[in-house]
């Protein structure tokens, strides 16, 4: 039985770090883990860092219920600012257009989609006692703009 419950996860730019919010199984508290990445640039492979990340010694516990191809995401979102595109633009690669050719798409480009797909094969998929899991993206900027966060539309769970 998992002791830490993943309830959503995202990014905080500044330092780059992943967020999760999780309820920790043994007094059902939410609580919040902030996990640094480290030696990760703009030229990092996500794919990589995501897996590295995901069978870390001290946070894999917590991380059991998040899939490797969100924290790929979330990588591709961290990495993506560095290079200094917008949040939006990072949203908008991971979209499916259903009149995209995918085999014409870079293994990158691709890696993107195919977290969508993942996202959507699985809900379609989710039964009722599916312990629920929800993708979601907090982010820092800085502090210099406002506090802005881009939660996912789905997620109605009354936070």
């Amino acid at each position: 039985n998992m002791r830490f419950q993943a309830k959503r996860c995202g990014v905080h730019f500044n330092p780059p770090s992943i967020v999760l919010m999780y309820i920790n199984t043994e007094n059902n508290k939410m609580r919040k883990r902030i996990i640094p990445v480290r030696s990760f640039s703009k030229y990092s492979d996500c794919s990589l860092a995501a897996e590295r990340l995901k069978n870390h010694p001290r946070h894999r516990e917590y991380l059991e219920g998040v899939s490797q191809t969100q924290l790929e995401k979330l990588h591709i979102i961290l990495r993506d600012h560095m290079q200094g595109f917008s949040l939006e633009h990072s949203l908008a690669s991971f979209r499916l257009d259903p009149n995209e050719d995918l085999n014409k798409l870079a293994d990158d480009e691709l890696a993107r989609k195919k977290g969508e797909m993942d996202r959507l094969f699985e809900r379609n998929r989710k039964h009722k006692d599916d312990p629920d899991f929800i993708y979601d993206l907090e982010v820092d900027f800085n502090k210099t703009t406002e506090e802005r966060c881009s939660w996912d539309e789905d997620s109605d769970d009354g936070f």
